[in-house]
C-alpha cells in the first residue's frame, strides 16, 4: 500500500500566533468532531524543541520502553502470536522481526474467525470494567457484545481458513466479475488444480510466487492456490515501471509469476535480470465463459490495452489450470508462523520494502475484523446473502484482507470492479446488484457523488460504508450520508498491520473525524521523539502492538530496526493524539509535515479546509520553500468550477486557517498525481 495509511483530517483551528514568538512545542489541533466521538481537545506537547527534526529525521533507533511502556506491557494478556521458527527468522532479519513477534506474544492468542463462536476470553462487559485499570480507555466505549482481545486462532493457516469457507458456502457465489461469477465450490476447486500446478514446476516450501493482476476472477484464483501449496504472494501492483517490476522481483526472490496480458510487455523488459523461472500469463476473459471471447478480443483489438509482447516458455492461465486438474494436489503443512505474503510498501514515501506478514498476523486481523464488524448489523439485519463492492486492488492490502479475505470468511460476495476510475463502468456494475458493505477511500467517494448515475442509486440496502487509505474529508463524508444515509466509518492501518489497526464503531450516527479506537488486541501508545509515552491529547508519533503487526521488513534488518521498539511496538510515522475516550486522531505523516517558521503545519488540515469550497473537486498540499519562513504552503487544485480563481481560495481560508497555515501558492492541474489505489502523491507535486 504504497503504505496502506489511513489518515484523518479535520478543519482545526490553531490560536498560536507566529508573529508574537516561535513555539517551543508542538500542539495538537483541536478537532472538530462528532457529538458521538467527543475526542478530547489536545494540550500543548511535551516536545522541548521545534518540530524541524520531525518533519526532516527519520526515525533512526529502535525507541527505549519507558516505564509507563513497560506497566502496559506487563498486563497486556498474552496472544497466541510466537516467536517465529527458525526458517521465519533466517528469512526476516532476526533482531526486529523477534521484536515485532514479541510484540504480539504479549497479547492474547488470535481469533476464532466465526463470529458466532463463543471468544475464549472474558465477556466485554467485564473488558469495560477493567480498561482503566488496563490503560486502555477505548474498551469501555467498543459497541455491545465486542471483546476487548480475540480468541485463539481457529485455523493453521489461511488455506485452512479459505478451504474451509469453500466447503462451508459451497454454491453460494464467491466473487463476481464483469457479471460472471465463481461460487465457493468452484473457486476451492479450480485453486487445487492451480496449486497442483505450481507444485508440478518443483517450487519448494516457502518459494514466492507474484502476482501481478488487478481485480480479475483470476486473482482470488491464484492467491488461494499458491497459499495452499504452501507458498507466499508476493502481490505486485500491475501499473508498476519496469524498474519497479525488477527492484520488487529481486528483492523478493520471485521463482514465479501470474501476470495479466496487459502488462506481460513490462515483464518481457526485465524478466532477464530477475530469478524468475516460471510464468502464468492470464487474459482478462479467461474466466468468463463465451462471453471472455468477446472481452478478449474488444481489450486486445478494439481498446488496444495489450501492448505486444513475448516471453518464450509461458504457460496461458487456462491452460495451467487444465494441467493442474490432472494432477493431485498435495498438502502442505503450513503453520502461523510461515510467511503468506511480501506485501510491499513505501510507494508514497520511499524505497519499497516488503512487510513480512505471515500467516497468524493475517488471520488474525480477519478475526479482529469480523469481531468488530458485527455491529454494523445492529441498525439493520444482517442479509442472507452479504455482497460486498471490491472496488479497491486486491493487491493491496487494505481490498487483500477486507474485502478478499474478510468476505471469504463471512461468505459473502465480492463484486470486483477492473477498473474503478471508469466511474461511468463502475456505477453500471453498482446498478445491478443490491449491494450491503462498501469499503472505500476518500477520492474515490467524492468522484461517485459527483456522478449523476450514481445518485440515482438505491441505497436502502447499504449497511456499511468503510473508508481507509487516506483521510476521509468531512465534507465528502457528509456528503456521502446525505445521499446514501450511510456514516462513513474511517479506520486506520498499514501494510505492516495486516492492515487495520482502529475502527471508528461500525453503528455510529455521525462522522466522527477521528480513525477510531484501536480494535481487539491492539494497543496504540502515543510517542514523542525520544520514544517516551506524551500525556492523553498531546502529539506525538502513533505506535501500534498487536498480533497483526507484522515479524519485519524482508531481507531489511537495518529498516526493521527504525520501526520496531523494544517492547514491541510498531512506529507507524503518522503523527496523532488520542484523546480521554481512547479515540484517535492523525495529524499527518511525519515526512509531509510543513514548517513555516518553526510552526507546524499539517496538510491534511488545508486540505480538508479547502475541500469544503464549492468550486473545489480535489486538492493537495506540500510545503515549498521560501527565502523568509524556511517553507510555506502550496495548494494544487482540481477545479469543479472552471471560474474558480486562485486568490479566491486564499481568501476562503482567511477566516477558517491562522496566517501561517494559510496557502501561499495555488497551481491548478487537470488531475492529481495518485497512487493505483488513489490516494494522492504529495511527493510528485513538491
Amino acid at each position: 500500500m504504497a503504505k496502506a495509511t489511513e489518515k484523518t483530517s479535520k478543519v482545526v483551528k490553531d490560536e498560536l500566533n507566529p508573529a508574537a514568538k516561535k513555539p517551543a512545542a508542538k500542539k495538537a489541533p483541536a478537532a472538530k468532531t462528532s457529538a458521538s466521538a467527543k475526542p478530547k481537545a489536545p494540550v500543548k506537547t511535551a516536545a522541548k524543541k521545534p518540530a524541524a527534526n520531525v518533519a526532516a529525521t527519520a526515525v533512526d533507533a529502535p525507541a527505549s520502553a519507558p516505564s509507563k511502556a513497560a506497566a502496559a506491557k506487563a498486563s497486556t494478556p498474552k496472544t497466541t502470536a510466537k516467536t517465529a521458527s527458525k526458517k521465519t527468522a533466517d528469512k526476516v532479519e532476526k533482531p526486529a522481526a523477534t521484536k515485532a513477534k514479541t510484540s504480539a506474544a504479549k497479547s492474547k492468542p488470535a481469533t476464532s474467525t466465526d463470529p458466532k463462536a463463543e471468544p475464549a476470553v472474558a465477556p466485554a462487559a467485564s473488558a469495560r470494567q477493567t480498561a482503566a485499570k488496563a490503560d486502555k480507555p477505548w474498551l469501555a466505549n467498543y459497541p455491545k457484545d465486542v471483546p476487548g482481545e480475540i480468541g485463539p486462532l481457529e485455523y493453521q493457516s489461511l488455506g485452512d481458513l479459505m478451504v474451509e469457507s469453500c466447503r462451508k458456502y459451497g454454491s453460494k457465489p464467491a466473487f463476481t466479475c464483469m457479471g460472471k461469477s465463481i461460487t465457493f465450490t468452484e473457486l476451492e476447486k479450480q485453486s487445487a488444480a492451480f496449486a497442483a500446478y505450481l507444485q508440478g514446476k518443483g517450487l519448494s516450501k516457502g518459494a514466492r510466487v507474484a502476482i501481478m493482476m488487478p481485480n480479475v476472477l483470476q486473482y482470488p484464483i491464484a492467491m488461494m492456490a499458491v497459499l495452499r501449496a504452501g507458498y507466499t504472494v508476493v502481490n505486485v501492483n500491475p501499473l508498476y515501471t519496469p524498474r519497479e517490476l525488477e527492484h520488487q522481483l529481486n528483492d523478493s526472490g520471485a521463482e514465479a509469476i501470474v501476470i495479466l496480458e496487459n502488462f506481460a510487455s513490462t515483464l518481457q523488459q526485465v524478466i532477464g535480470r530477475t530469478k524468475v523461472k516460471h510464468v502464468v500469463v492470464a487474459a482478462m476473459g479467461d474466466r468468463l465463459g463465451l462471453k471472455g471471447i468477446v472481452v478478449n478480443l474488444v481489450v486486445r483489438r478494439v481498446k488496444k490495452m495489450v501492448p505486444a509482447w513475448s516471453l518464450p516458455g509461458h504457460v496461458p492461465f487456462n491452460d495451467a489450470l487444465k494441467e493442474g486438474a490432472k494432477k493431485t494436489f498435495r498438502k502442505i503443512d503450513v503453520g502461523h508462523d510461515d510467511v503468506a505474503f511480501l506485501q510491499y510498501t513505501g510507494g508514497t514515501t520511499g524505497v519499497s520494502k516488503g512487510a513480512t506478514l505471515l500467516h497468524r498476523n493475517v488471520l488474525a486481523n480477519v478475526a479482529q475484523n469480523a469481531l468488530w464488524v458485527e455491529a454494523a448489523y445492529s441498525k439493520k439485519p444482517k442479509p442472507k446473502d452479504v455482497v460486498y463492492i471490491c472496488a479497491l486492488p486486491l493487491y493491496h492490502i487494505y481490498a487483500l484482507t477486507v474485502n478478499a479475505l474478510m468476505g471469504m470468511q463471512q461468505g459473502a460476495q465480492n463484486i470486483l470492479i477492473p477498473n474503478p476510475r471508469d466511474i461511468p463502468a463502475f456505477v453500471k456494475e453498482l446498478q445491478k446488484t443490491p449491494f450491503h458493505v462498501f469499503p472505500g477511500l476518500n477520492t474515490l467517494f467524492n468522484a461517485l457523488l459527483n456522478n449523476a448515475d450514481f445518485q440515482k442509486l438505491d441505497f436502502k440496502p447499504l449497511i456499511l460504508t468503510f473508508g481507509g487509505g487516506m483521510a476521509v474529508q468531512k465534507p465528502v463524508a457528509d456528503r456521502w450520508k446525505k445521499l446514501t444515509g450511510i456514516v462513513i466509518a474511517e479506520g486506520y492501518g498499514l501494510s505492516e498491520t495486516a492492515p487495520v489497526a482502529t475502527a471508528n464503531r461500525f453503528d455510529a450516527d455521525e462522522f466522527s473525524g477521528t480513525i477510531g479506537m484501536p480494535i481487539p488486541s491492539t494497543e496504540i501508545v502515543i510517542r514523542d521523539e525520544d520514544g517516551k509515552d506524551v500525556p492523553t491529547g498531546e502529539v506525538g508519533e502513533i505506535c501500534i502492538r498487536g498480533p497483526q503487526v507484522m515479524a519485519g521488513y524482508w531481507n531489511r534488518a537495518d529498516e526493521t530496526k527504525k520501526v520496531m521498539t523494544d517492547d514491541g511496538f510498531f512506529k507507524s510515522g503518522d503523527m496523532g493524539f488520542i484523546d480521554a475516550r481512547g479515540f484517535v486522531k492523525i495529524v499527518d505523516r511525519k515526512k509531509d509535515m510543513i514548517l513555516v517558521s518553526g510552526f507546524n503545519v499539517y496538510p491534511n488540515e488545508l486540505e480538508e479546509v479547502v475541500a469544503e469550497h464549492p468550486g473545489v473537486l480535489e486538492v493537495a498540499a506540500v510545503g515549498v520553500p521560501d527565502e523568509h519562513s524556511g517553507e510555506v504552503p502550496k495548494l494544487f487544485v482540481v477545479k469543479k468550477d472552471e471560474k474558480l480563481t486562485e486568490q479566491e481560495i486564499i481568501d476562503f481560508t482567511r477566516d477558517k486557517l491562522t496566517g501561517y497555515k494559510r496557502p501561499r501558492h495555488v497551481e491548478f492541474r487537470k488531475e492529481l498525481p495518485k497512487t493505483n489505489v488513489g490516494k494522492i502523491l504529495r511527493r510528485e507535486l513538491r
